[in-house]
């Protein structure tokens, strides 16, 4: 029993990974599903295609490491966050489809909210704002929107939860209805300070509070799994949203550490250590991860398009036929051009929180072609990383680090990471396990088993295969940040 299944459940595919007694990577299995978009700004997922793709990639990572069950010592899950779904407790039928954390349905309420003047109490008590991005608008949303489903609630006959939530009541035949702190944490529903649900939100909320998962550490038990799903029970004994996986993956261990991970979105977290730091700057304030009770705080600023601007690419307008076209494309492109992207298809997340604006290209020309576009989706992505950072760098005040490190399907472009390097001006540092988020579920499970060691131990075990070093001038840098300003203004202002 030496090896540790990881479960990366994310917003377009599901994914496992073994990983062997060394933290290696032994063998992975990945599958896609589909995207469901109901109306405009509303994003949904079929709640049994994310079971049916979680359960179909574990047993083929399994087989194709060429392992059976036992020997494996456990299970740790990262999923991603905020996505919110509702399902009967006694037949594990979901209600409603799984609202996405891009979903913006919700925006007219969180606006109402605010205007009410509420935004205050829930920052206080939640460390996030009122934006329809977390979980517990779209809950209320289907209690009120789905026929019965309020009455059902009522009376205990329905349970919410995160996609960690519904994978482990899936896999422990529903005795386990449980989630960790980190996950909680996005609901809007957590009080971060105290540790619990709050009443107060839930009933301001209309969410009956017996829907709700208990909340675990991060490396905890978390239940058996069922024996028919890999032929025998195995422990669940890690959890983790998935960019506290990835900070946990990274080893930022330490206040003033930073992670930048580049999926679907972005998602930049600063380690601010015991103590949670109030953003002046629209920043997240969230925990980074919980051991024996005692939680880690973070700043975090989300990014809602960052490999989505790709398949945006690749999908929308057809203009590669794989993501890896992108880089050879950018390199390519007239640096005479000062094409500039802002990816807001499902409006801007921080520091600008606009739920509304949509996307726009600036500076246009007869010669802009695919090349132009591809250069300008990539410094997209590095563009907004730097809002993020010097959003988070002001909150903090703190000795941060001048380098940031990074994860994520789109760091494998050393075009892209060379470009955030220069227009953030400072250190880029790629580890030589790209797989992070799945790696911090890993560890957090293995810790618990016995396998792996502790934070300190698995800290020094982090390696780096390249770090990319700014060779950009200031005034050029600057120029080139001003124009995205402008860029951004003009798009918010429409």
């Amino acid at each position: 029993m030496n090896h540790i299944l990881a479960i990366d459940q994310g917003t377009t595919s599901s994914r496992a990974i073994i990983f062997d007694q060394d933290m290696k990577i032994v063998a992975t299995a990945q599958e896609e599903f589909t995207q469901h978009f109901p109306k405009s700004g509303w994003v949904e997922h079929d709640p049994a295609d994310l079971w049916s793709t979680t359960a179909g990639t574990c047993r083929s990572a399994i087989e194709r490491a060429g392992l059976t069950a036992e020997q494996i010592a456990a299970i740790g899950i990262t999923n991603q966050r905020e996505t919110t779904l509702v399902w009967d407790k006694t037949t594990g039928e979901p209600v409603y489809n799984a609202i996405v954390w891009q979903d913006r349905r919700t925006s007219d309420y969180c606006r109402e909210l605010r205007d009410a003047g509420h935004e205050a109490m829930f920052t206080e008590r939640t460390g996030l704002l009122l934006d329809p991005y977390f979980s517990g608008t779209k809950l209320r949303w289907i209690l009120e929107n789905v026929e019965g489903a309020r009455a059902r609630a009522e009376s205990g006959e329905l349970l919410f939860g995160t996609v960690d939530s519904f994978l482990i009541w899936k896999m422990t035949g529903g005795a386990a209805h449980v989630t960790d702190a980190t996950n909680a944490a996005r609901t809007l529903l957590y009080d971060i300070r105290k540790g619990r649900w709050s009443t107060s939100i839930c009933d301001m909320l209309g969410i009956p509070m017996g829907m709700l998962p208990e909340v675990k550490n991060c490396s905890d038990d978390f239940g058996m799994c069922r024996a028919d799903l890999f032929g025998k029970p195995l422990p669940i004994l890690g959890v983790a949203g998935d960019q506290q996986a990835a900070t946990v993956g990274q080893a930022c261990f330490q206040p003033g550490m930073m992670k930048s991970t580049y999926g679907t979105g972005c998602f930049a977290l600063l380690n601010t250590g015991e103590t949670p730091v109030a953003s002046k700057n629209r920043m997240l304030t969230t925990i980074a991860y919980q051991f024996d009770g005692k939680p880690t705080y973070a700043l975090e600023g989300s990014i809602f398009i960052a490999g989505a601007v790709v398949q945006w690419l690749r999908d929308g307008i057809k203009i590669i036929r794989e993501a890896g076209e992108t880089q050879p494309l950018a390199e390519k492109a007239d640096t005479g051009q000062n094409v500039i992207m802002v990816p807001a298809f499902t409006g801007l997340g921080a520091p600008y929180w606009d739920a509304d604006c949509r996307g726009a290209i600036f500076g246009l020309t007869r010669g802009t072609g695919p090349e132009e576009f591809a250069r300008a989706a990539l410094e997209s992505v590095g563009y907004q990383t730097r809002d993020l950072l010097e959003a988070m760098k002001d909150d903090w005040g703190g000795d941060g680090k001048d380098v940031l490190r990074v994860d994520g399907g789109m760091t494998a472009s050393d075009w892209a990471m060379q470009f955030l390097s220069d227009i953030i001006g400072a250190q880029v540092d790629r580890p030589e396990v790209l797989e992070t988020t799945a790696l911090g579920a890993a560890w957090l499970a293995g810790w618990r088993a016995g396998l792996y060691p502790d934070m300190e131990g698995f800290a020094q075990n982090w390696a780096l295969e390249h770090r990319f070093e700014p060779n950009m001038d200031d005034p050029t840098r600057d120029a080139k940040y001003a124009g995205w300003k402008r860029a951004v203004a003009a798009t918010m202002a429409v």
